[in-house]
């Protein structure tokens, strides 16, 4: 393992100090490290308590860890649910130590993930109906200097949030999304804070003038987009027809033009 791995490991092991809350399970050069973490969250019914446990590979932090969800306060579903968010949510961090942040990041956005608590065994399937409902969102890209680098991570995180839609590279550069509330914010975040492009002397750097055009529900006036597209060096002409074609006319009608 790692030195990073082991002195996050140490780390955690001295935050979640209390009773219980941190077991190391395995320790191995050929299988890597396991260990599991008590975590407490707070709900409107009370705190509630989650058992994460992560497997970090021989190559963490190259590559993500595996993790586990179980609690006697909630639902396999749920934990499921959890589970899925938080492996998305690795995949989109930098190769550097992360099981911290992870922990940190699920206490912060629980209510996002889970609106209502259920007992065990409770077939709700609340998390589930939340996940299904469709926003969109359209972005605003200034420019793009390391084009062929920012497209690459693009679809990179929509594959892992699972969006669908269109990126339209041309003036303006435009993000057409679809897929659950909670991605889409994801998406941006990641957009504003991790360095996607380079500056005018070639350094990495982060989005720092893209803009928000529109996030709202998916409303019966759009199409569903199967899957996520990029659109390379098209006119205005071409522009128009691409949002055409995928249902979203009400969109360039009302936002394009100000745009040219």
């Amino acid at each position: 393992m790692s030195e990073e791995a082991l002195d996050e490991m140490s780390v955690l092991s001295a935050i979640f100090c209390e009773k219980d809350e941190f077991e190391l399970i395995e320790e191995s050069a050929q299988t890597g490290l396991v260990y599991r973490i008590c975590t407490a969250i707070d709900t409107d019914s009370g705190r509630k308590t989650l058992n994460l446990t992560f497997h970090l590979p021989p190559l963490y932090p190259q590559t993500p860890p595996d993790i586990s969800v179980t609690s006697g306060d909630f639902s396999r579903s749920h934990c499921q649910e959890l589970k899925k968010a938080m492996l998305s949510k690795a995949h989109t961090l930098p190769s550097e130590p992360m099981v911290h942040h992870l922990v940190t990041w699920l206490q912060h956005n629980f209510t996002d993930l889970i609106t209502t608590p259920n007992s065990p065994g409770d077939c709700s399937n609340t998390a589930h109906s939340k996940a299904e409902d469709t926003w969109m969102a359209l972005l605003h890209l200034d420019h793009m200097r390391s084009k062929a680098k920012y497209i690459k991570l693009i679809e990179k995180w929509t594959t892992e949030l699972g969006l669908m839609g269109r990126l339209f590279v041309g003036r303006p550069i435009l993000i057409l999304l679809q897929g659950t509330k909670q991605s889409i914010k994801e998406f941006i975040h990641l957009l504003r804070t991790m360095k996607v492009d380079i500056d005018s002397s070639g350094k990495r750097c982060k989005e720092k003038m893209m803009r928000v055009l529109c996030e709202v529900p998916l409303t019966e006036d759009f199409k569903r987009i199967s899957a996520f597209e990029v659109k390379e060096d098209l006119s205005l002409e071409d522009l128009r027809r691409e949002f055409d074609l995928v249902g979203s006319m009400k969109l360039y009608q009302e936002f394009v033009p100000s745009l040219q």
